[in-house]
């Protein structure tokens, strides 16, 4: 077994990993051990699994990016996989999982901001102790650059769910095709009825697989120029989660893009977080938990 005996599980607002340190490098999971760990039934349970390691240490980095890490600043960097053992960019929820993690085993400091390395760039986390409305142990996450494509160039619909919805493609490090489903062509369920259970189709198909985001907005305030919204998500990799941290960050630029407005508070199944979206990144604000450390046998 390529893993350690010690293993902690955590999630940021219910998007659920297992995650551990590794020091040394030498405990980099096979997709069957990520598979085993990840199983609700059999394993432990998560939409995915983190290690903690140096970036030199991750096997598919390139030269360049282990580089790129080490200039950044990361000392420390997330290996995240996804449930299904695949190799995953990005996880916005996970990078404040994994920083309240490397804070309790003391590899970050619980007052100054970590920069931590990914496959999509170093993100830099700042704490920020207990915010309503978002929960205890909340960190801002400093995203990066978002790209956006044609608005509503895509057609969603959910096989065995009658309807369909249009929806506008975002790189946020990862894929993510979103679906504002009250728009005026959108002929699905409400928000709350969709059956996310079921992969989504997109057409046309994009050649990488994507995460579908479907939301709804529910208010604007022009006089504070917050807007918020609901939204729920399938995960590519894992199926529908109660939180996409990349996912809110495509939602908020969509939403941007079709209200001029840069700052909403999205409400998820795991709680609420807030997205502050501008021409050149996105930040995300939201709570992150250590919920119990876990002796595999």
């Amino acid at each position: 077994m390529s893993l350690p005996q010690q293993v902690t599980k955590a999630h940021a607002t219910g998007n659920d990993f297992v995650v551990y340190l590794d020091r040394s490098g030498k405990f980099e999971p096979t997709p069957e051990e990520v598979r085993f760990l990840c199983d609700r039934h059999f394993g432990i349970g998560g939409d995915g699994l983190i290690r903690l390691t140096r970036p030199d240490f991750v096997s598919d980095l390139s030269d360049d990016q282990i580089s790129d890490a080490l200039a950044g600043g990361a000392k420390w960097f997330m290996d995240y996989r996804n449930a299904d053992g695949s190799l995953a960019e990005m996880c916005g929820n996970g990078t404040r999982a994994i920083t309240l993690f490397a804070q309790r085993v003391g590899v970050a400091d619980s007052t100054e901001p970590f920069r931590l390395g990914t496959r999509a760039g170093v993100k830099i986390l700042t704490p920020r102790g207990n915010m309503k409305p978002y929960g205890a142990n909340v960190f801002q996450v400093e995203m990066g650059q978002w790209h956006i494509g044609e608005q509503d160039a895509y057609e969603v619909t959910i096989p065995g769910t009658e309807g369909a919805a249009r929806g506008t493609f975002v790189d946020m490090g990862n894929p993510h095709v979103v679906a504002v489903i009250e728009d005026a062509f959108a002929t699905l369920p409400r928000v709350e009825d969709l059956d996310l259970v079921t992969k989504p189709e997109v057409r046309p198909v994009i050649e990488s697989d994507q995460n579908v985001e479907f939301v709804r907005i529910d208010d604007i305030d022009e006089n504070t120029g917050v807007g918020e919204a609901t939204m729920r998500v399938n995960e590519r990799g894992c199926g529908e989660t109660l939180s996409c941290g990349t996912g809110l960050c495509a939602t908020g630029v969509v939403l941007r893009s079709k209200t001029g407005i840069d700052h909403w508070d999205i409400t998820v199944r795991g709680g609420t977080l807030r997205v502050d979206v501008t021409e050149r990144d996105v930040r995300l604000t939201g709570s992150a938990t250590l919920v119990a450390d876990v002796t595999l046998l």
